[in-house]
């Protein structure tokens, strides 16, 4: 994939962690935890994103 979605994955990442203090901040521990798996999501797209380029490096 290209450079445009390792950004979109990264800005969905900080997004989350946004949220998450934001939950953490106000006590709203639903979106604390939105926050969290958005992160994590964000962070598995990334990861089979260097896997994609390890592969076609090859």
């Amino acid at each position: 994939m290209g450079v445009g979605d390792k950004a979109k994955h990264a800005a969905e990442n900080v997004g989350g962690k946004a949220k998450e203090v934001g939950g953490e901040v106000r006590g709203d521990k639903p979106l604390k935890n939105k926050g969290k798996r958005q992160q994590s999501k964000s962070k598995l797209k990334q990861a089979g994103e260097n896997v994609k380029d390890s592969v076609k490096k090859k």
